[in-house]
């Protein structure tokens, strides 16, 4: 499975971003797609998820309410439309997939979220 992201980019502090994430390979097997960050200095953490299947979402809290998780399951794509951005979300953004079945996480490349305060 090979994951390609895009959208990043650098934002003033109250501005918005739109990340993407396309899967492609042999996704079967995937049950969920979400993103994760990683700031300097700092441990990845995972912003979002959502379910392949049934679009369940989850998100942590500093985000809720200003980033939304979406997916077009039959593009195997996600995306992640973050809103009234902080310049504490400032990190690089890593595309996720999992597998139970296969027990194996996949990552993208990563992508660079910059606020300006």
């Amino acid at each position: 499975v090979q994951l390609v992201e895009s959208g990043g980019g650098w934002v003033q502090a109250g501005g918005s971003l739109r990340l993407s994430c396309a899967a492609s390979g042999s996704t079967f097997g995937i049950i969920t797609m979400g993103w994760y960050r990683q700031a300097p200095g700092k441990q990845r953490e995972l912003v979002a998820v959502i379910t392949t299947a049934g679009g369940v979402t989850s998100y942590t809290d500093s985000v809720k309410g200003r980033f939304t998780i979406s997916r077009d399951s039959a593009e195997n794509t996600i995306w992640l439309q973050m809103n009234s951005l902080k310049p504490e979300d400032t990190a690089v953004y890593y595309c996720n997939a999992f597998s139970p079945s296969l027990r194996r996480d996949y990552w993208g490349q990563g992508t660079q979220v910059s606020v300006a305060s």
